[in-house]
């Protein structure tokens, strides 16, 4: 007979799995205490808008609260490295035990140079692994300048009109030889071999990986980090975390059902076949408290989202302001076990001010939502290093959220901003 749960246990199973169940850890954060978040997470996504922080900073944020940013570049830019870039939802840092199975399973071939003339593709290759590996990394500027590659783009633009040997570069990236050795400070890549960022000969990555026989026994793995991160959810739930194919990940999921990985399990008002992972805990209740970047893991998948949480959410970046329900980078906030609000957030870091320019609260918010978010802002304006939160007249939820953001009194002033 298979467990029944009511939607708020599979809530609380939910964010435990994703670390978000807890009230935060007091006193300052180590580095210990991220690279666990991160192999809890297994994944986060990387993207390139900053209106208030690059995206792979604030899952961080939201689960241990004011943490040194430098920890996460040093975990991407060292040696032994704790994270890499690679596809996975989307651009991703992930952990680098999955990227030779996500090599396997990633297939991103609009990004690259899959639709080069052949022997064009081929000869820019061959030049940029040779001075990748003989030189340092690059970003794609670098490497078109050091390659001396000229074209005239005018007659054929490409989508973002990148060059052949940014093309190059993608292709090559996604079939797994060549990687990220860092960022610049304006976001761009600087590329290197991937044998490089792993601390392999460079023989070993000298071929894409061959997806034969290990193909299966890849995807089982990722679908069972997948359901790890997760705690409980439906195929499409697991197959989105990675982007994974769904009929293939529906075999990897009955394989893990056979070794007793997954168990079938019955959610009152989640009428898809749901499962949940034998490691997957069931807190008793859920304490936690945070603002959730629109990328963070736990909203990924939006009909997952609705079910469980009865939250509708959509990223409006892409909408026209005019027709913008909320706002343009909105951050649903998590109180206890629920969704009960979101915020439409701006970092003006010129002037020193957290920007809330919209705030809407559920309808099921409780009383205290105004109080806990107002806290929540304190908390990020100091992690951002931010002086004031300022709190537009906007949305259902914003003059109780000045009015507790005034009456804060931390070491961050607030203020109103009139209508």
């Amino acid at each position: 007979m298979q467990e029944l749960l009511s939607l708020k246990q599979a809530r609380r199973i939910a964010l435990a799995a994703q670390g978000l169940d807890k009230v935060r850890p007091a006193g300052p954060v180590t580095a210990r205490a991220v690279g666990r978040t991160f192999a809890r997470l297994q994944l986060v996504q990387i993207d390139s808008v900053n209106v208030l922080s690059r995206s792979h900073y604030l899952p961080f944020f939201s689960r241990l609260g004011n943490y040194d940013r430098a920890i996460l570049q040093r975990m991407a830019g060292t040696h032994p490295r704790r994270m890499m870039e690679y596809w996975a939802h989307e651009a991703s840092f992930i952990r680098p035990d999955h990227f030779q199975d996500l090599v396997l399973w990633q297939s991103r071939k609009w990004v690259g140079a899959h639709s080069l003339d052949p022997e064009l593709r081929s000869g820019v290759a061959s030049r940029v692994l040779e001075a990748l590996a003989t030189g340092r990394p690059m970003t794609a500027a670098e490497l078109t300048a050091h390659l001396g590659h000229v074209e005239d783009r005018q007659q054929d633009n490409w989508g973002w009109n990148w060059n052949a040997v940014k093309r190059v570069l993608e292709h090559l990236f996604e079939a797994g030889l060549i990687s990220a050795a860092s960022r610049t400070e304006s976001f761009e890549r600087r590329y290197t071999l991937t044998a490089k960022v792993l601390s392999r000969r460079p023989e070993e990555d000298s071929e894409v990986p061959d997806a034969g026989a290990d193909q299966g026994a890849a995807l089982v793995r990722l679908i069972d980090a997948a359901a790890r991160a997760h705690g409980i959810g439906t195929l499409r739930c697991f197959a989105d975390y990675f982007r994974t194919p769904l009929r293939p990940s529906a075999v990897a999921v009955d394989h893990l059902v056979e070794a007793g990985r997954l168990l079938p399990i019955t959610v009152t008002g989640w009428n898809k076949p749901v499962y949940r992972h034998v490691e997957a805990k069931l807190p008793r209740t859920a304490t936690g408290r945070a603002l959730l970047s629109p990328f963070d893991s736990l909203v990924f998948e939006r009909r997952r989202l609705e079910a469980l949480f009865g939250f509708h959410y959509r990223i409006e970046i892409y909408t026209p302001e005019p027709k913008r329900r909320y706002g343009y980078y909105v951050l649903p906030f998590l109180l206890r076990d629920g969704i009960v609000a979101r915020v439409d957030l701006k970092a003006d870091r010129a002037n020193g001010l957290l920007l809330a320019r919209a705030a809407h609260a559920e309808p099921d918010a409780p009383a205290d939502t105004a109080v806990e978010l107002a806290a929540e802002l304190q908390l990020m304006a100091e992690w951002l290093e931010l002086d004031r939160v300022v709190v537009s007249q906007k949305g259902d939820l914003a003059p109780a959220l000045a009015d507790a953001v005034s009456g804060a009194g931390s070491g961050v002033s607030a203020e109103r901003e009139q209508a």
